[in-house]
């Protein structure tokens, strides 16, 4: 592809100090500035041509609208709901993120909450603190034998059903877009999402945040499920209902659930947090020194290819193009390309996916 001119990036969240030493190493200004309020970031945005962001800075279309010269958006981390990926399509802009910086970080704290949802291991331990010896009141359930459900298997997904596999549970899952075949390879039965819901014991959302994915699990779902499943949330708040589960864990048709997202953050309504039966952490799925270090090097190793005109699909220093820079590459001609469809306009393209 083309190389793109890419002469100064502003870094507008904290990410690991490689990412900014490899843009300055290949000729890029870098600026930092964290904390903008977005009327700031409008005022700033003008000035440079490239931005990296995490989760906490908001993309939205009169930020992309004021970047007269902005011509890549770098997500550091996974997902790219943060950014209005239209609007920055429309202008020409590529969108991209790094998929497989924290899918191992991810997936640990996953296999933690639900190992700590079998057990209540956070609950026990409050109570020692409080001075308290309630052997028989935190009575756990093994894992093995107990069937999972894992919606999206993506990388993420992927590894949480290798790992707990290797606890003996059955892992069943769904994904719109993975091959049953692939899936099957690597332990996952898949199903439909009615066929799944009655079946698990445990449910792990692993899906991007999008309209077909908001409230996924619902009062609805709820009701199909077994009583006393329980759920984990290590992907994006908004997935699972979270009226919908704070009634399902009271009414104990949901047995608990493991949540490390949530719609707002920091949460305002503390109703889930605070309940007994919920194991809430601050959005911790990315945040060990290693997730951060990949994420802050790949996202600048995918700019500097960018500079250099480096075909991004197979380079040595990537070797993935996320759908999120498809969406930017194949997107200007159609307003229909989206992260979810853009898989086959790219087979249809000639790119080898």
């Amino acid at each position: 592809m083309a190389p793109v001119c890419i002469k100064s990036v502003l870094i507008s969240e904290s990410v690991d100090p490689r990412c900014r030493t490899i843009l300055e190493e290949n000729g890029i200004h870098v600026t930092e500035k964290q904390n903008m309020r977005k009327d700031e970031l409008i005022a700033e945005i003008k000035n440079y041509d490239g931005l990296v962001v995490r989760s906490a800075t908001k993309v939205t279309a009169d930020v992309i609208d004021a970047a007269t010269n902005l011509k890549i958006i770098g997500r550091a981390g996974t997902g790219v709901d943060n950014v209005d990926v239209d609007a920055a399509t429309q202008k020409g802009i590529i969108v991209m993120n790094t998929p497989s910086g924290n899918t191992i970080s991810a997936a640990e704290l996953t296999c933690a909450l639900i190992m700590n949802l079998s057990r209540q291991v956070p609950q026990a331990a409050m109570s020692m603190k409080a001075g308290n010896w309630d052997r028989k009141k935190f009575m756990g359930a093994e894992l093995y034998g107990k069937v999972l459900g894992i919606v999206g298997l993506g990388r993420i997904g992927k590894e949480v059903a290798s790992r707990m596999q290797s606890f003996g549970m059955k892992t069943i899952g769904y994904d719109p877009i993975t091959p049953k075949e692939i899936s099957a390879s690597w332990g996952v039965e898949q199903m439909t999402l009615e066929q799944l819901w009655p079946q698990c014991d445990y449910i792990t959302v692993h899906t991007p945040l999008m309209p077909s994915t908001v409230g996924l699990l619902n009062d609805e779902t709820f009701a199909k499920c077994k009583r006393g499943v329980k759920v984990v949330n290590c992907a994006r708040g908004g997935i699972i209902d979270e009226a919908a589960l704070f009634r399902a864990v009271e009414s104990g048709q949901c047995g608990g659930a493991g949540l490390d997202v949530f719609v707002e953050e920091p949460p305002k309504e503390r109703t889930l947090v605070d309940h007994p039966n919920v194991i809430s952490c601050p959005h911790l799925g990315a945040s060990t020194k290693e997730a951060q270090a990949r994420c802050g090097q790949d996202i600048a190793l995918q700019i500097v290819d960018m500079v250099n005109g480096k075909n991004l699909v197979g380079a040595s220093s990537t070797s993935y193009m996320p759908s999120a820079v498809l969406v930017g590459l194949l997107g200007n001609g159609s307003n229909s390309i989206n992260l979810i469809n853009v898989l086959n306009f790219a087979k249809e393209s000639g790119i080898q996916v």
